[in-house]
């Protein structure tokens, strides 16, 4: 692969897909409400191409005004070749810059001058005239004739699910009028004109908003559907607030990202392939969802704030792009991990503490992560596990490992191994209630609200992890199954939540389970141990540290609750949890029956969609 392959425009990226062989089109009639989200799942689940749909129906049932494309990058090589080398040489060399620069002298600034070539080419290219993506502007807009998915059976109505909905702010004291935001909000199809605007807490749209509603006015919105792929990954990237993210897709794709005027208040990324244009009114909302969202569950009906489209613009040829979320490892997961490799140069510099940082995109990123961090004086630890837990998006993480030795972070099992082999849990475990969490995490008491957790492992080891499970008593006859996960972690299968809550405060002190620091109590043990995959999962997307956390003993040292080990975390499925994504029947079969229909010529494997990447 060059590079320095940049792609211009979907269609672009789709043509070098095509001469790879890594793209399947399929010319069957297939139906967006579910049909074609199973297509989706079993073909990622086996690691396959592309998918392009060339006729699929609309909303209301007809054929779609425009063909449909998924999975684009559903596997690691289709990610990297989205987005290119260029990114990561080009934050590299920032990060090192930052070093070599300092103190600065005219030999160094010469020596950087790549770097100045390579910014100065960045930037937005305005047009007069009207581009590609303004060939037909339809008003009113039809929305139910784009073939927008539907992706799971309790889903509450179709969803436009690859969105990059940018925004510009208001005008406040704070900030002066035109910072601009370009975020991935997913939109529920109301009707023809109207959908949901699904802003999270902590997100820059939803900033926006605010400052707009607060007086009274209608928040000006365009919503961009293809394009150049680096509009997606800037979209998705953690930015600090108010960063520019059309400077950063110009940056990765290395040109100037192209504008052209429009029928709303804002220009148009040109090389798009769908534009919706319209406003999101004050005071007005409507529910949204259930969603089968990347957790793996569905995130319930909640209102949400409503975007009234005025027009919508798209290409004589334009294709639909889409995505489906669900249970690891599915599209999003290849996005995210390739953009913490391309930004971790930079959580040092943002950080000054931390030498590395890694989200688990098994737990959905915002339920754990893992850092190195510097300890030169005894709990520095502390300060650098707080600088990330107030980090932007970082914000949002709910447990936190924290260890000051080498370790590979994206190993979770040597990470895990690595911090039980050196912690005291007296003094090393913190827990902090009441407190902001994920929008779409509901292990916390109510939406939006939980706790956090963090979990250090410094120094030299002090124990010798136990690997094998040879109790010196029987484990209690509620105990339906013992694993052992890793070093130092035992896996407990036990009678449910409902039925019995106070199981885990129970079992934790139980001799049978001495010498282990970490027990996790679960309603399936051995799904949960069957691999690092399925015990993140299984785990961190089930417990909220103030509720699920227990030990043999507490007692309050200085204000500070001091864990006795062992450590358990209850992560059975609590009441009131939303339900694990399943496929329905009658579309798993209509699927089955229509596979070679779809692929007649074959070389497209159906992969276990049920199972997914989680065995």
């Amino acid at each position: 692969m060059p590079r320095d392959t940049t792609f211009r425009d979907l269609r672009a990226f789709l043509d070098r897909l095509r001469r790879d062989g890594d793209l399947a089109v399929v010319e069957a009639p297939v139906d967006p409400r579910l049909e074609a989200p199973e297509i989706h799942r079993r073909v990622i689940a086996a690691g396959g191409p592309a998918l392009l749909f060339t006729h699929p129906k609309g909303i209301d049932g007809a054929p779609a005004a425009v063909p449909l494309v998924t999975n684009l990058f559903g596997t690691p090589r289709r990610a990297q070749l989205a987005f290119g080398e260029r990114p990561h040489r080009l934050i590299e060399r920032l990060a090192g810059l930052v070093h070599e620069l300092v103190p600065p002298t005219p030999g160094k600034l010469w020596g950087a001058r790549d770097l100045a070539r390579d910014v100065l080419k960045i930037g937005l290219k305005r047009s007069r005239r009207g581009g590609p993506v303004s060939e037909v502007v339809e008003r009113p807009p039809r929305l139910d004739r784009l073939p927008v998915l539907t992706t799971w059976p309790e889903d509450g109505g179709p969803f436009v699910t690859l969105p990059l909905v940018y925004t510009e702010h208001p005008g406040s004291d704070e900030m002066p009028e035109g910072g601009h935001n370009l975020g991935m909000y997913r939109l529920h199809v109301h009707g023809p004109a109207e959908t949901g605007m699904h802003w999270q807490i902590g997100k820059g749209g939803g900033f926006h908003y605010q400052v707009a509603e607060a007086r009274g006015e209608a928040l000006p919105v365009s919503v961009f559907l293809g394009g150049p792929p680096a509009l997606i990954l800037a979209a998705i990237a953690p930015l600090p607030e108010n960063a520019p993210e059309l400077m950063l897709a110009s940056l990765i794709a290395g040109g100037r990202l192209r504008l052209s005027p429009g029928p709303g208040e804002h220009p148009l990324v040109a090389d798009a392939e769908i534009a919706l244009v319209g406003r999101v009114p004050p005071r007005v909302r409507k529910p949204e969802g259930p969603f089968g969202d990347h957790y793996g569950y569905y995130s319930l009906e909640h209102d949400y704030p409503v975007f009234q489209v005025e027009a919508l613009c798209r290409r004589k040829d334009a294709i639909y792009p889409a995505t489906v979320v669900g249970k690891p490892r599915q599209e999003d997961f290849f996005i995210g991990d390739l953009l913490q490799e391309l930004l971790s140069p930079l959580f040092p510099l943002v950080m000054p503490g931390v030498v590395d940082l890694w989200s688990y995109g098994e737990t959905g990123y915002h339920s754990l992560a893992g850092a190195v961090v510097r300890e030169r004086y005894k709990r520095e630890a502390m300060a650098s596990a707080f600088r990330i837990l107030g980090e932007g998006q970082l914000s949002l993480t709910k447990f936190l490992l924290v260890t000051d030795r080498p370790v590979d972070l994206r190993d979770f099992t040597a990470t895990l191994e690595h911090v039980l082999a050196r912690t005291d849990p007296r003094s090393d475990l913190y827990l902090f209630s009441n407190l902001s969490m994920d929008t779409l995490d509901y292990t916390g008491p109510t939406v939006n609200e939980g706790s956090k957790g963090v979990w250090l492992g410094l120094g030299d080891p002090v124990r010798e992890l136990p690997r094998e499970f040879r109790p010196k008593v029987d484990p209690p006859r509620e105990v339906t199954g013992v694993e052992v996960f890793c070093g130092g972690c035992l896996v407990i299968g036990g009678p449910s939540f409902a039925d019995d809550p106070e199981a885990a405060a129970r079992l934790v002190g139980h001799p049978a389970f001495e010498g282990w620091p970490l027990l996790v109590l679960t309603d399936e043990p051995e799904r949960a141990a069957a691999s690092a995959m399925n015990f993140l999962w299984t785990t961190f997307t089930r417990f909220e540290p103030a509720a699920d956390v227990h030990a043999r003993d507490r007692r309050l040292v200085r204000s500070h609750v001091a864990f006795e080990p062992p450590i358990l975390i209850d992560a059975r499925l609590k009441p009131g949890f939303p339900d694990e994504l399943h496929c329905d029947d009658e579309t798993a079969e209509l699927v089955n029956r229509r596979w070679k229909e779809y692929f007649p010529g074959g070389g497209v494997e159906m992969g276990d969609a049920e199972k997914g990447h989680l065995d």
